[in-house]
């Protein structure tokens, strides 16, 4: 059918270039956010392109359940500004006609959506806190950053380090900074390595450095010269992983009933559902109404958007703390939205075409 085939692709087009601008503005800004964190030292640099990987498998259910709703709005809106729809209601496509090829548009996408939001937004999730539970337990020397001063865990040392190898192993023109015992301690170095000595204890070993130490506020220094000198670092057990409630796979929150549980049950369900239901919300949102102005029906787009996605949210809150059942919880905002979106269908068909396209043969 050449009325199907046409909406497909359009659907088709403008969704591969909206999913491209908002995929590439979400890789900016956390690429941004984590290189930040790496500037102050609070993760690895190397650690960067791991965590945006993570974060990028987080947002891909609702980039997609975005892509799916301003795809249908763009194409369809278009053809309202370009005369299109007058063209197609002339040729007896009704707007009743349009709701068949959206859903076959959205049908695929929605089960990407249900397969990431299920299945893989909880893994990466859990693998993201588990990385960084790795990275918070690695000696203090592993979370340095070239060129930039890094304070320990503990407070009591500040490393600088102009140069790193790959594995983290060896380390060049070495600065530390300490307090021991009433004095404060500068030591600089030309290399130094990680060793880990015979009890388990992790150590940075320098070498052909100097050693500068005293009481603070006086000259009483005493200046070491070493071709060696072991410096022990903060040996930390690994904290136990414990997963959250995000990070759990959905048959295990099946098997687990409670309060949070259905809520993030909720959460994880709703995503589809709404980007469905959104999907068939775009049809009426589309309409295009000269006397008012072009962008007006996208800005009610976005306004309906943003209220149902803080809706699922709140609905989320109310499960969680028993105000609502489950299965309200579930279905409620779901059902209330396809009230409206038949209500507005309503409003623009007629109730002959109605019901001509009831009494039309199969």
């Amino acid at each position: 059918m050449i009325f199907q085939r046409a909406l497909l692709r359009e659907f088709a087009t403008t969704g591969v270039a909206t999913f491209v601008v908002l995929l590439a503005i979400t890789f900016t800004t956390q690429f941004i956010r984590f290189l930040g964190y790496a500037a102050r030292g609070s993760i690895s640099t190397d650690a960067v392109l791991t965590f945006l990987g993570f974060a990028a498998l987080r947002y891909l259910p609702i980039l997609i359940s975005l892509t799916l709703f301003v795809s249908i709005l763009l194409s369809l809106t278009r053809s309202y500004r370009d005369s299109e729809m007058v063209v197609w209601f002339t040729s007896g496509q009704g707007l009743l006609s349009w709701i068949r090829p959206t859903l076959l548009y959205a049908a695929p996408l929605v089960f990407m959506i249900a397969l990431l939001s299920l299945i893989l937004t909880p893994w990466a999730t859990g693998k993201a806190d588990e990385y960084k539970r790795q990275l918070e337990s690695q000696e203090d020397v592993a979370a340095i950053s070239p060129g930039v001063f890094k304070e320990s865990k503990r407070g009591d040392r500040v490393f600088f380090v102009e140069k790193l190898t790959m594995d983290l192993s060896i380390v060049s023109s070495i600065f530390v900074y300490s307090e021991e015992t009433g004095e404060v301690g500068a030591t600089v170095a030309a290399n130094g390595y990680q060793e880990d000595g015979p009890d388990g204890s992790r150590y940075l070993v320098l070498e052909n450095g100097r050693r500068y130490i005293g009481p603070p506020g006086t000259a009483e220094y005493k200046i070491i010269e070493f071709d060696k000198y072991g410096l022990l670092l903060e040996n930390k057990v690994p904290r136990a992983y414990r997963p959250t409630l995000r990070s759990l796979p959905t048959e295990q929150l099946l098997s687990q009933p409670s309060p949070e549980a259905d809520a993030e049950l909720v959460w994880r369900a709703g995503m589809p559902l709404s980007a469905l239901v959104l999907a068939i919300l775009a049809i009426p949102l589309s309409f295009v109404n000269p006397r008012v102005g072009r962008s007006v029906n996208l800005m009610i787009a976005a306004f309906s958007y943003l209220v149902y996605n803080n809706s699922l949210s709140i609905v989320q809150t109310w499960v969680s703390q028993q105000k609502i059942s489950f299965i309200a919880g579930l279905l409620g905002p779901h059902l209330i939205v396809l009230a409206i979106v038949a209500i507005m269908i309503y409003k623009r068909v007629s109730v002959s075409s109605i019901l001509r396209l009831v009494k039309r043969p199969t």
